[in-house]
C-alpha cells in the first residue's frame, strides 16, 4: 500500500488544461476526476501511470507502489489477441509461468463468459472489450488503480456489478476514476478533483455532494468578484474626483491621496478573481414543433430479432406530443431492435400496426455514431448536409466547441467526445420535433450531458430514450416502458428495475 503525490502539477497542450495541482492519494481514496472533454483528465492519469510527463511540477509514488491502469481504448495493436491472451500480457513471463491462474480468477471475479475469453478482442462488443481492459488492470494486483471512463459501453447490469466488485477489490487502496457517469462517480468515489486551468477544486465528498459544494463556492466568489469591482470603481471615482479637487486647488496632498486611492483600486483588482466556467463547446437543441396529439401508435406489433426470432409484443402503446419515454430492459431483451424498428419506420418501412403523424420530424442519435462520415471535416461535412451557409455553420462549430484549425480538419482525427458535440450540432441543424436517443451520453462530458438534459426538458419535443446513464434518464423521462416477460408494460419509475438489475 502507499501513496501518490502530486505536487504544482500541471499540463499544457497548446493552452493550460490543469495547474497548480497539489495533493496526495492514498489509502481508501477513492477520487472521482472531472472535467469537461479534452481538459486534461486522461493527461493527468496516464502521468499518474508514468506512461505520460507533466509539463510543470512533479508526481511522485511510495517506493515500490505498483500501479493498474486501464486506458480508454484496447490499443489497436493488441485486437488480434484474445481476451485472455491481452490480459495475460500484462503479467512479467515468469509470473505468468508459475501463476497463470491469476488470469482465470480475474475473468471468473468480472464474470467474462467463458466462450468470449478466446475470442479475438476486435470481434468482442465496446462493453465486453471493457472489461478486457480492467481485468488486464487488476491481474497484476496492483497497490493502486487508476480508471479512464470505465463505464462507457457498459450496460446497466455491468455497471452496477462493477461498482460492487470495487467497492470490494478496491476498497483498501488509492482508486482514481475519471468518468462522466455520474451515478456510477457516487457510488464508487468519496472524493471528488475539479479539474480546472488554474485554481483546482478537490473535495472529500463524492460526485453529487461535490457539486452541491462547489457550486456553493462559485456562487460565493461571484459574490465577492462582485463586490470587488463595486469597490474598484468607488476607489477610482474618489480618486478622479479628488485629482481635479486637488488640480484647482493646487493641493499636493489631495494628489498624492489620489494616487494612493488609484494605487490601492489597482491592487484589488488584479486580485479579482474571474468566475470559473468550463470551456465545453455546448449545443442547443430546438423543436420544431407539431399539432398532432398522437405522434406514433403501436397496436400489436412483434419485435423480432434481425433473423425474425420474437422478442416480444407490443399489444398497444400511444406515443404522445411531449412524451420522454424511457427504455428498460435487460441485455437481449428486445431494446436495441425496437429502436432499430421504429428508425426503419421514421425512414418509411412502418411494419403493419404502427402508424407515425405525417406532422413527425424525427432526429436520430446513437451510441456508436457510425453514421458520421469520418473523411470530411466538420465544416465540409455541415456546409454540404445543411443549407445555411458558410459564416452561420463556422459561428455554430464554434458555438460548439471547434476552434477555426479544428473546424477544417478530418473527423476522424476528432476524439470521440468532439464527434458526439458535432453529432448533436447535426441533430439541432435538422430541427426535429421527435428525438430517438440510443445511448447519447457514452461520449458526452457532464457539462454536455446537463446542457441536454436542460434542451429536451425545456424544448419539449418527444423523446425515445435507450441508455444507461442512471443520472441521465432520471432527468429526464416522463414515461418508463419495461420489457418484461415479453411484453412492453409502463411502470411507474426506473427503480424497480434499478433494483432487479442490482440483484
Amino acid at each position: 500500500m502507499g501513496n501518490i503525490n502530486l505536487r504544482n502539477a500541471g499540463h499544457r497542450a497548446g493552452e493550460i488544461l490543469f495547474s497548480n495541482l497539489t495533493l496526495t492519494i492514498g489509502e481508501q481514496d477513492r477520487v472521482g476526476v472531472v472535467a469537461p472533454n479534452g481538459r486534461g483528465k486522461t493527461t493527468l492519469l496516464r502521468a499518474l501511470a508514468g506512461q505520460a510527463e507533466l509539463s510543470d511540477g512533479e508526481v511522485t509514488r511510495s517506493r515500490g507502489l505498483t500501479i493498474g491502469y486501464m486506458p480508454q481504448e484496447v490499443p489497436e495493436t493488441a485486437l488480434r489477441q484474445t481476451a485472455m491472451e491481452f490480459v495475460a500480457s500484462a503479467l512479467e513471463t515468469e509470473t505468468l509461468a508459475s501463476e497463470s491462474w491469476r488470469v482465470d480468477v480475474i475473468m471468473e471475479e468480472l464474470s467474462i463468459p467463458q466462450e468470449l475469453r478466446d475470442r479475438p478482442l476486435q470481434e468482442l462488443s465496446g462493453g465486453w472489450q471493457r472489461m478486457a481492459l480492467i481485468a488486464r488492470a487488476w491481474v497484476t494486483q496492483p497497490d493502486a488503480l487508476l480508471l479512464d471512463e470505465p463505464t462507457n459501453h457498459l450496460d446497466l447490469g455491468r455497471i452496477l456489478m462493477l461498482e460492487d466488485w470495487l467497492a470490494h477489490a478496491a476498497r483498501n487502496i488509492p482508486l482514481i476514476i475519471a468518468s462522466h457517469d455520474r451515478a456510477f462517480l457516487d457510488k464508487a468515489t468519496n472524493r471528488t478533483l475539479f479539474l480546472r486551468p488554474t485554481e483546482q477544486v478537490y473535495l472529500p465528498l463524492s460526485y453529487t455532494a461535490a457539486r452541491a459544494e462547489l457550486d456553493q463556492i462559485v456562487t460565493a466568489a461571484a459574490a465577492q468578484r462582485e463586490r470587488d469591482l463595486k469597490q474598484v470603481a468607488q476607489l477610482r471615482k474618489q480618486a478622479a474626483k479628488l485629482t481635479n479637487i486637488g488640480i484647482n486647488s493646487g493641493s499636493d496632498l489631495l494628489t498624492v491621496k489620489s494616487k494612493q486611492l488609484r494605487d490601492r483600486a489597482e491592487k484589488i483588482e488584479t486580485q479579482v478573481q474571474e468566475a470559473h466556467k468550463d470551456r465545453t463547446g455546448l449545443v442547443k437543441l430546438g423543436n420544431s414543433g407539431a399539432e398532432a396529439r398522437v405522434m406514433m401508435a403501436f397496436e400489436n406489433v412483434a419485435i423480432t430479432t434481425p433473423d425474425g426470432q420474437p422478442l416480444f409484443a407490443i399489444e398497444k402503446l400511444h406515443i404522445f406530443q411531449g412524451d420522454r419515454i424511457v427504455l428498460l430492459g435487460r441485455n437481449g431483451t428486445g431494446k436495441s431492435q425496437l429502436m432499430r424498428l421504429v428508425t426503419q419506420a421514421l425512414s418509411g418501412q412502418a411494419p403493419p400496426g404502427l402508424r407515425i403523424s405525417p406532422q413527425l420530424t424525427p432526429g436520430y442519435m446513437d451510441q456508436s455514431l457510425g453514421w458520421l462520415p469520418l473523411d470530411p471535416s466538420p465544416l465540409d461535412y455541415l456546409l454540404h448536409r445543411f443549407d445555411e451557409g458558410d459564416r452561420r455553420i463556422i459561428a455554430l462549430l464554434a458555438g460548439a466547441g471547434f476552434l477555426p484549425d479544428r473546424q477544417s480538419k478530418p473527423i476522424r482525427t476528432m476524439s470521440l467526445g468532439q464527434r458526439a458535440r458535432l453529432a448533436l450540432l447535426a441533430l439541432r441543424l435538422e430541427r426535429p420535433n421527435f428525438y430517438l436517443l440510443d445511448e447519447p451520453t457514452n461520449h458526452l462530458d457532464i457539462p454536455g450531458q446537463e446542457q441536454l438534459e436542460v434542451d429536451i426538458r425545456e424544448q419539449g419535443a418527444t423523446t425515445i430514450l435507450v441508455t444507461h446513464d442512471r443520472a441521465f434518464l432520471k432527468a429526464i423521462g416522463t414515461r418508463f416502458l419495461q420489457i418484461e416477460r415479453r411484453k412492453l408494460v409502463e411502470v411507474d419509475g426506473p427503480e424497480g428495475f434499478f433494483a432487479e438489475m442490482a440483484g
